[in-house]
């Protein structure tokens, strides 16, 4: 598909600044920020290599990536509202991560015909101060809508990010405990290793992948009969899922994206149905790997096939409703 008939509601992308906001790698571009090649040799000296391989490339990181950039990256495609979900704002003393909550809702996103419609702060409910950290994200902005805290743990431990396929069940469990609280889960529970190896060993054989599909799919059938949770069709690009594009110096085709994609996004659809799986785009993160008109063109002809009548809860009614836009 190469437009949609109405506007796209994106309930999942990163705004920041590393040159003028705490940022991982605002030490390194103060430094080495006109010189791009140093720049990227210094920020893989000073990471975890865990960190870059689930990355995949640093440049998408090291710049500035504003709501100019994301509307650059639409192309023709519309997109009335965007949700911005906490970026790893480095500033995590005291009320420090409150920050974003005011960075993100003083930029300029209405000077590309695109409203903020919410803000996914963070804030760790382990700190004393967690309640008034919440109280002061609302006052920072009437966007503020929640919260993410990161708290991946995979069995391979050079992998890195936030809750993994393989951490589903634990999903499942907070959403039996809490069904009044609606849940969504990222990037469909990120099967890491799904299309070649990460970390030490994950993914490493044709039958390793198999059996991480194999358990992807039961897990999120379980975690689908929990009526409060939903899941966003994103992200699924991430060199963490053991995509090369990167490595190959290219992005991937709309042809390629079909084919990894569809399994995955067919298997949600017949789990969580199309009232409770919406489009993200996760950018600039999944930028590495493809365009992003690309992925909008890819999933949007899957969902289609799939049921037609799918595609404006998917891609618009769906976050809508989550975020209470």
């Amino acid at each position: 598909m190469q437009q949609l008939p109405f506007p796209i509601i994106d309930p999942h992308i990163h705004q920041w600044d590393p040159y003028n906001t705490p940022h991982a790698a605002a030490f390194a571009v103060k430094l080495f920020g006109k010189y791009p090649k140093l720049l990227d040799k210094m920020v893989r000296l000073l990471k975890p290599k865990d960190v870059i391989e689930t990355i995949g490339l640093t440049e998408h990181l090291t710049a500035p990536y504003l709501p100019a950039n994301y509307n650059k990256d639409l192309g023709h495609y519309e997109v009335e509202q965007i949700v911005h979900v906490e970026a790893s704002w480095h500033d995590q003393k005291g009320t420090g991560v409150v920050d974003e909550t005011r960075f993100v809702a003083g930029l300029s996103f209405d000077q590309h015909n695109i409203q903020l419609g919410d803000i996914v702060a963070t804030a760790d409910p382990r700190q004393k101060n967690f309640k008034q950290l919440i109280q002061l994200h609302r006052e920072a902005s009437p966007k503020f809508r929640g919260i993410r805290k990161m708290a991946a743990v995979h069995p391979d431990k050079g992998i890195h990010a936030w809750v993994y396929s393989s951490q589903i069940a634990d999903v499942t469990a907070l959403a039996k405990a809490f069904p009044d609280t609606p849940i969504v889960l990222d990037h469909l529970g990120t099967p890491a290793g799904l299309f070649g190896k990460v970390g030490k060993a994950t993914g490493k054989t044709e039958q390793d992948r198999a059996q991480i599909f194999s358990s992807w799919q039961d897990q999120l059938a379980e975690l689908s009969e929990c009526r409060n949770v939903s899941t966003k069709m994103s992200g699924l690009f991430m060199p963490v899922l053991g995509h090369d594009f990167h490595q190959q110096k290219r992005l991937a085709t709309k042809q390629e994206l079909l084919e990894r994609a569809a399994p995955l996004i067919q298997h949600t659809l017949d789990c969580f149905g199309s009232e409770r799986l919406m489009f993200a785009s996760n950018f600039p993160m999944d930028s590495v790997s493809s365009s992003l008109m690309n992925i909008i063109d890819a999933f949007s002809d899957i969902v289609q096939d799939y049921d037609e009548n799918a595609l404006k809860p998917v891609f618009y009614e769906n976050a809508k409703a989550f975020y209470k836009l």
